[in-house]
């Protein structure tokens, strides 16, 4: 697989090792461009330009994960809710109903997806999506 078909198709498999390496290079990636905002050495709009940027790659990433679980790559659109629900301002809720629904439920929600698609074995050979997965040809 291309570096080109890894972050900008939709379509095909990659295992768990491909999986870690974007999510590796999209948060340290991130955490250098927002340190940068947070040092007035870039505008934080640039910054979230960028994290615009990176949301496809993101998301064909993750769909090609889950199409190696087997899974349609619809169940991805959950990292939707618990974004919301992470960004929401709860104070109108009190005490539990404010952590649940702003903390609790959204952590839950990311933490069940990354061991989903971080840990467990994919598909052995062929399923639905396409054969067995290939390495992703960095050079």
């Amino acid at each position: 697989m291309t570096l080109q078909q890894w972050l900008f198709s939709f379509k095909g498999r990659i295992g768990r090792r491909d999986f870690w390496i974007w999510i590796g290079v999209w948060i340290v990636g991130l955490a250098i461009l927002f340190t940068l905002a947070g040092a007035e050495l870039m505008p934080y709009s640039t910054a979230g330009l960028f994290l615009s940027g990176s949301l496809i790659p993101t998301a064909a990433v993750v769909v090609k994960r889950l199409h190696d679980r087997n899974k349609k790559g619809w169940w991805a659109l959950l990292f939707i809710p618990a974004w919301l629900l992470f960004a929401g301002n709860w104070d109108i809720f009190g005490g539990f109903w404010q952590w649940g629904l702003g903390r609790f439920l959204p952590t839950l929600i990311i933490v069940m997806m990354m061991i989903d698609l971080g840990s467990f074995l994919g598909t052995q050979g062929s399923n639905r999506f396409g054969d067995e997965t290939s390495k992703v040809k960095y050079r």
